[in-house]
C-alpha cells in the first residue's frame, strides 16, 4: 500500500474526522459517477429543477425514466467502501458523514446519522402541500398506472435517472400527492439548479467547522454544492485530505491527495488503523 495510505491511517488514528463523500464512492455498487472514469455527465444532461417545474411532459419523461432507474438503484448494495467508513465510524473515529449522494448506500452500509447534502431518493416530496412519502409507496402507485410498461433501461444516472428513448416514455402516466388530492410530486433531491435548503448547509458546515480533519471521498469537487466545505476547512487551517480517482478541483487545498480506487483504499486503512491502534494498546469500539 502506498505511503500516501500509511499517511493517512496515522491521522485518522487520531480521530474527529468528517468525511465528505460523492459519487465515486458508489461507483462500485454499480452507480456510475458524473464526472469520473464513468461520469455520466459525458452522455447525460441531468434534469434541472426549472425544466422539472415548468413543462409537464419533460416531468413525465423523468418520471418514466426514474421509475426504470428505481429498479438499478433498490438493487444497489453497498460496496466495501461503505462499509470500511461506518467501521470508522463504530470505532470513534469519523464523527460525521456529509454525502452528496441521493442513493442511501452510506446507511444501508451501516453507518449513522449521515447528511445527505443533495437529498435521498428514498422519499418523495409534494410540490404543492410538503407531504412527504416514501418512494416505495410512490412506485407500486406508477405500477398500478403502467401496467403496461415494459421499458428497460441500458445506463442509469447517479439520479436514478435512465436512459430511454423518447418512445419508451410515450403514453406514461404520472400520478398526484394523496395528501391534497393531485399535487406535483418530486423525489426529494435537490435538482441542478435547485438550492440546497439553506439549514442543511448550515448543520454540514458546522460539522466541518468542529473537525480536525476533513476527508473527502470520490469527489471531484467540480461544483461548489461540495468545494465550498473544502474552502471552509481551509480557510480555517483544518487539514484536507482527498482520495479520488483523477485529479480534483480541491487539490491545491489538500495536505494530501489519493489517486486511487475506494474499494481498494478504505478496507486497507481500516485494516491498518485496526493495526496501529492495537499496537498503542489504545483498542477502539468493535467491527
Amino acid at each position: 500500500m502506498s505511503e500516501g495510505t500509511n499517511m493517512l491511517a496515522r491521522l485518522l488514528t487520531e480521530g474527529d474526522v468528517v468525511v465528505l463523500s460523492g459519487a465515486g464512492i458508489s461507483t462500485e455498487s454499480g452507480i456510475p459517477d458524473y464526472r469520473g472514469p464513468s461520469g455520466a455527465l459525458t452522455k447525460h444532461s441531468p434534469m434541472t429543477y426549472q425544466t422539472f417545474t415548468g413543462d409537464p411532459a419533460a416531468r413525465r419523461r423523468y418520471w418514466a425514466r426514474s421509475y426504470v432507474g428505481w429498479r438499478t438503484m433498490t438493487r444497489a448494495a453497498p460496496n466495501s467502501g461503505h462499509h470500511a467508513i461506518a467501521q470508522l465510524q463504530r470505532r470513534d473515529l469519523v464523527t460525521g458523514i456529509v454525502t452528496q449522494n441521493v442513493d442511501g448506500l452510506h446507511q444501508a452500509g451501516g453507518a449513522r446519522s449521515v447528511v445527505e447534502l443533495h437529498g435521498s431518493l428514498h422519499q418523495v416530496v409534494c410540490l404543492d402541500c410538503g407531504d412527504l412519502s416514501s418512494r416505495e409507496e410512490l412506485d407500486r402507485r406508477l405500477t398500478l398506472a403502467n401496467p403496461w410498461f415494459g421499458a428497460l433501461a441500458t445506463v442509469v444516472n447517479p439520479d436514478g435517472d435512465a436512459e430511454l428513448g423518447d418512445e419508451e416514455v410515450d403514453g406514461f402516466q404520472v400520478v398526484g400527492c394523496l395528501a391534497c388530492g393531485g399535487g406535483t410530486l418530486k423525489p426529494d433531491v435537490v435538482f441542478f439548479g435547485e438550492t440546497v435548503p439553506a439549514e442543511r448547509v448550515r448543520e454540514c458546515f458546522a460539522l466541518v467547522e468542529g473537525a480536525r480533519l476533513l476527508l473527502v471521498l470520490g469527489s471531484s469537487l467540480t461544483v461548489m454544492s461540495g468545494r465550498r466545505f473544502v474552502l471552509r476547512a481551509t480557510k480555517l487551517g483544518i487539514p484536507v485530505v482527498i482520495v479520488n480517482q483523477g485529479p480534483t478541483r480541491g487539490d491545491d487545498h489538500a495536505t494530501l491527495a489519493i489517486d486511487a480506487p475506494l474499494g481498494t483504499v478504505l478496507p486497507e486503512l481500516v485494516r491498518l488503523v485496526d493495526a496501529r491502534t492495537a499496537t498503542t494498546g489504545s483498542p477502539r469500539p468493535g467491527p
